[in-house]
């Protein structure tokens, strides 16, 4: 599994390929701009730069801080990586007990083919040019999935997200039973959407 700095770096250079533009210079774009709050300069950065919800929250938040490894700035001087499987930190305490859920929805997502986990604080992100789902910890009792999948059909497990969310649809998993045909099917449009 990934490190979240390491996934971090490939999605910043992936929105540096995608807009032809340093991460300074996207930066710098930014602050010429006077906005103030992390909102406002994504949603800039989305209709500026064409960048999706997710890059263009990373690169707001990224704005005075870029990492090392990244436009220059010596990978030399990075922080080592922490030790472990960053689902350690996720599924911890009353949430620990999850670990087995979510270990099998991730059995049915490595089947759909060659995709990238990116680890965060509190979920993984699944991508391929973009993110297709989320799965991280809802309650101490089920795990969330994010979906992101247009034209899914209504269902009373699917609950449907506000536009210009990270995910279109969320639904809950909280036993083996559920990991059915029915989410097959949705992270399988997800997947295929993500293209």
């Amino acid at each position: 599994m990934a490190d979240p700095q390491a996934a971090v770096l490939t999605q910043l250079r992936n929105i540096q390929a995608k807009t032809g533009q340093p991460l300074a210079a996207l930066h710098a774009a930014v602050a010429a701009t006077g906005l103030a709050k992390v909102g406002e300069k994504r949603t800039w950065l989305m209709e500026q730069f064409k960048l999706g919800y997710g890059d263009a929250n990373t690169v707001a938040l990224t704005i005075g801080k870029i990492p090392p490894g990244l436009d220059g700035v010596p990978a030399a001087v990075a922080p080592p990586a922490p030790e472990g499987d960053p689902l350690d930190a996720i599924y911890t305490g009353a949430k620990a007990g999850l670990r087995p859920l979510h270990d099998a929805v991730m059995k049915v997502v490595a089947g759909l083919g060659e995709h990238e986990v990116a680890p965060k604080k509190a979920y993984l992100s699944l991508r391929r040019k973009k993110q297709f789902a989320m799965v991280g910890p809802a309650t101490k009792d089920s795990i969330e999935i994010g979906l992101n999948a247009k034209d899914l059909p209504p269902h009373e497990r699917l609950k449907i997200q506000p536009p210009g969310g990270m995910c279109q649809a969320t639904t809950r998993v909280s036993s083996a039973a559920e990991i059915d045909a029915t989410l097959k099917g949705w992270l399988k449009q997800a997947y295929d959407a993500a293209g």
